[in-house]
């Protein structure tokens, strides 16, 4: 072959993959991953797989893995528009982390999957770094990942990111239906926000159809629209596990797509019944917003969107008093929302009833 013809030829660079703005990615990122090592892991980036020392699980008598993966949905478009890339982490470690620890779980580890149309180094590393500190929040290491470039298939500056995790709960401690009992109390944790969850109907009311700016100031929320949409899903992970040493905790339920009636009802056995008080709290504004703005029903609305309310832990009634304390001392808001009963009258799994507070 000449060297003409060499020099004419196809490459992965012309086909749109540059390796070494991956490499460059990389090196940026292992300053964040370095911050959220425990001492179970083993080695750095660079593997091809990450390490964890099974041998930590010992202490365990019946140790069960529990795993999850999940993403962070259209909500990665917002960030796209606005230019925001190290708050989209945090999103995804609280859909990954917090499914987890319904159970009982601590988390262990994480891996993270970013797929962009073209490697930007430092728009990587930002991601990476916004999951590098949720993790930390979350309790849990960070010990791999990849960042795939897609040309041609995703635009220049589209991306999406997903995950996965690991953690462990002792057998007998494991959370869930078969410890709800009737007379059980229903505690609510307050949402953040819109978390990660329902944008799809958001950016269809607020963006498609209002033609909303992202960057106009709302006067209800005190900020931007794209703030208020960008706003990180909070991570709830220590702060459920603290409740399980410090409370008697039956169950837990992460709200996220589907609403909360939907996912409580996920937790409730058959034959009870969770009431949900819709009157204990006032939603933020932006759920009055995407409603009002699109002119959405309620049922759609809570069975698409968080309403406010994030994780949900179940707890007999005498513990409930302490639950909340516990949650308070970490800065949690909370609040009694509701009640677990044998009454058929509202039919099965969960309910919402009344109004929302105004």
């Amino acid at each position: 072959m000449s060297e003409t013809h060499a020099a004419s030829g196809a490459s992965y660079a012309a086909a749109g993959v540059d390796i070494e703005a991956g490499d460059r990615a990389v090196e940026l990122m292992k300053e964040w991953v370095k911050k959220t090592q425990r001492p179970e892991v083993l080695g750095g980036l660079g593997g091809f797989a990450g390490l964890f020392d099974a041998s930590a699980l010992g202490r365990y008598e019946r140790p069960l893995l529990a795993s999850a993966t999940d993403g962070v949905g259209t909500k990665v478009d917002i960030a796209r528009q606005m230019g925001v890339y190290d708050t989209i982490g945090h999103d995804l470690v609280a859909m990954v982390m917090d499914d987890i620890v319904v159970c009982g779980a601590e988390p262990l580890f994480m891996t993270d999957y970013i797929c962009v149309g073209k490697v930007h180094p430092e728009r990587v590393a930002a991601i990476v770094k916004g999951i590098a500190e949720g993790c930390v929040l979350a309790g849990t290491a960070l010990v791999g990942g990849e960042t795939a470039e897609h040309p041609g298939l995703l635009g220049p500056d589209d991306f999406d990111v997903a995950g996965a995790g690991t953690g462990v709960v002792e057998a007998d401690r494991l959370l869930g239906p078969d410890r709800i009992r009737t007379g059980d109390t229903v505690i609510a944790m307050a949402a953040s926000g819109l978390h990660s969850n329902g944008y799809s109907l958001v950016r269809h009311v607020l963006l498609d159809r209002a033609g909303m700016a992202l960057d106009a100031q709302v006067a209800e929320f005190g900020r931007t629209l794209g703030e208020e949409l960008l706003e990180p899903t909070k991570i709830y992970s220590l702060d459920c596990l603290a409740l399980t040493r410090t409370t008697d905790v039956h169950a837990f339920s992460h709200v996220t797509g589907g609403g909360l009636a939907a996912n409580l009802a996920r937790v409730i056995p058959d034959g009870l019944h969770a009431i949900v008080d819709r009157s204990t709290w006032t939603p933020a504004p932006v759920f009055d917003l995407v409603g009002r703005t699109g002119d959405v029903e309620l049922l759609e609305l809570e069975k698409t969107l968080n309403m406010g309310v994030g994780m949900i832990a179940v707890v007999p009634e005498e513990s409930a008093d302490a639950a909340l304390a516990t949650l308070a001392d970490r800065g949690v808001e909370a609040w009694v929302a509701g009640e677990i009963t044998d009454r058929g009258d509202h039919g099965t799994g969960a309910a919402l009833v009344g109004d929302y507070a105004s």
